[in-house]
């Protein structure tokens, strides 16, 4: 363990979350807007679904753990809603079931600590045309669907409304964009970095709005050390410093 220990926030999920931190994704703006205030954990597993990850969950998440997390980001469902394959083999898993497995992981993250906060993210759209450049013909018949997508999303969200858990509604949010089809993705389905900034939108209106104690909010922790230091730039009178352990002028604008 690095001390000082700040918070832990940690992203959960597939490749939605492993690729976060590339192409500018969501997960290195957190890291970028988080930093000296809480530390990021990437837990992303490319390909899984909601029945593979509840095999992990006590691994990744152990409730015996000596410090647990502040808050856990999660996102599963685009490759529980692709089409499922006659053989039985494939990351398919029918709807009912995903949201038992969604309610399986809520219950055991919400079991970590009282202090423990939950955010779900629910399946984005897909760009059904964009995928078939990248894959062929190959997958059509085994691929994931706009009307697929979209109820998975829904059940994710009226799950969260169920159990008072905070969601982003990837669904509903990306196509509140108009050109969300050409600008919001790298292959079709994984996330470019104008996709990846209405992830990061979303988690910091719910994270801005949530009243949680603490707050959560980036503009809310503390940063670490903060305190004047005669190490500190010198000022323009030549006899003071300035501290700029606040600073982040290369995106402090946006992330408002």
């Amino acid at each position: 363990m690095v001390g000082p220990e700040r918070p832990q926030f940690v992203l959960f999920g597939s490749s939605i979350v492993q690729f976060s931190y590339s192409a500018e994704g969501w997960g290195a703006i957190l890291a970028d807007i988080y930093s000296r205030k809480a530390d990021i954990f990437l837990r992303g597993y490319a390909g899984w679904n909601s029945r593979r990850a509840l095999t992990v969950l006590d691994r990744v998440f152990p409730k015996a753990a000596a410090v647990q997390p502040s808050l856990v980001i999660v996102y599963l469902g685009g490759n529980d809603s692709m089409c499922p394959h006659p053989s039985g083999l494939g990351p398919h898993v029918p709807l009912c079931e995903y949201i038992e497995n969604m309610r399986k992981i809520a219950i055991h993250l919400k079991s970590l600590s009282e202090k423990t906060r939950i955010i779900f993210l629910s399946a984005p759209p897909v760009n059904e045309a964009k995928i078939r450049e990248f894959t062929g013909n190959k997958f059509d018949k085994l691929g994931r669907t706009n009307e697929s997508c979209q109820k998975y999303s829904e059940a994710l969200v009226e799950l969260c409304q169920e159990m008072d858990i905070k969601v982003v509604d990837l669904w509903a949010a990306f196509q509140a964009r108009d050109d969300w089809l050409t600008a919001c993705f790298t292959d079709g389905i994984h996330l470019s970095s104008e996709g990846s900034k209405i992830v990061v939108q979303g988690i910091l209106t719910v994270l801005k709005e949530a009243d949680w104690e603490p707050s959560l909010h980036w503009k809310s922790l503390p940063t670490e050390f903060s305190e004047d230091s005669p190490y500190d730039i010198v000022g323009p009178d030549g006899k003071t410093t300035v501290n700029v352990s606040e600073t982040n002028f290369h995106w402090e604008n946006e992330w408002e």
